[in-house]
Formats: C-alpha cells, sequence, structure tokens
C-alpha cells in the first residue's frame, strides 16, 4: 500500500543508512551505500575520513558537481514475515559545497555512530528533500 508523503518523510528520519543513487554522465545511475542524518526537508552524508579510500572525492560528489539531482532508497525486508516489508524513496538536490545546514547534520551523525564522535569529516553531502514516496505491506505508520 502506497503510504503518504509524511509517513515516507517520517520512515526516512528514522533510519540512517540507505543507498544513494547519482547519476553518471557515461555509465548511468551510480548507487552507493550510505549513512546519513537529516534535520526537517535536508539530508546530509558524510565524505568521512574513518574508512579507507583512494581519495576523498568520490565519484558520488564528481556526479553531483555535473547533476544536482539523486535520490536515496531506504528499505525494509523481512524473509519469513512479508507483511513487515516496506520501502522508501526519497529525491534529493544536492545543495552544493557551502550549504549552512553541514554544523548540525555533522551533530547529528555523531550522535548516531560512535565513528563520528570526533567528525571526521573531509565535507558533507547536503541535499535538500525534494519529495518522498514509499510503500508498506501493511500500509502503516507504525513500520519499524
Amino acid at each position: 500500500m502506497s503510504l503518504s508523503e509524511a509517513e515516507s518523510l517520517d520512515l526516512l528520519h528514522a533510519h540512517n543508512h540507505g543507498v544513494l543513487g547519482t547519476v553518471h554522465a557515461e555509465r548511468g545511475v551510480d548507487m552507493t551505500p550510505i549513512v546519513y542524518a537529516t534535520q526537517g526537508k535536508v539530508l546530509g552524508s558524510p565524505i568521512d575520513r574513518v574508512k579507507l579510500k583512494s581519495s576523498l572525492r568520490l565519484q558520488r560528489a564528481r556526479n553531483l558537481e555535473a547533476d544536482v539531482r539523486a535520490t536515496v532508497l531506504v528499505e525494509h525486508w523481512d524473509p519469513v514475515d512479508w507483511s513487515k516489508l516496506w520501502w522508501v524513496r526519497a529525491e534529493l538536490r544536492w545543495l552544493g559545497d557551502d550549504s549552512p545546514h553541514g554544523e548540525a547534520l555533522s551533530d547529528r551523525l555523531a550522535a548516531s555512530f560512535e565513528q563520528y564522535r570526533d567528525a571526521p569529516f573531509a565535507s558533507i553531502l547536503t541535499f535538500e528533500i525534494v519529495r518522498t514516496t514509499g510503500w508498506s505491506a501493511t500500509g502503516s505508520r507504525s513500520i519499524t
């Protein structure tokens, strides 16, 4: 059953990880698992110094410089009880490198993840949440 935009947004706020889709000019959609924090209609995902990377200039950031549109997908799967299935998709617009929301999102990420307590961020990709849609097997707001 379709979830309302408010129900979808509530689920997005209640969770902290999903899959980010950005647009690569040649390959099309690039998908990356991310952690995130939200505040109102803003979502932030860190580019951190915690996990090993060959560079802090990640492909997702380069994709956003060329096309500010992105999507994040959050979902819950239960292989036994399909009445617990749900997903939320948030359409996003990257706000650029100078977003005023970085500090608040950094604080929220530090509160959610022990690894981020010292805010080891190279940057935080900040997005406006343009629209949310969702579906659940029960159509219920009480989804966990």
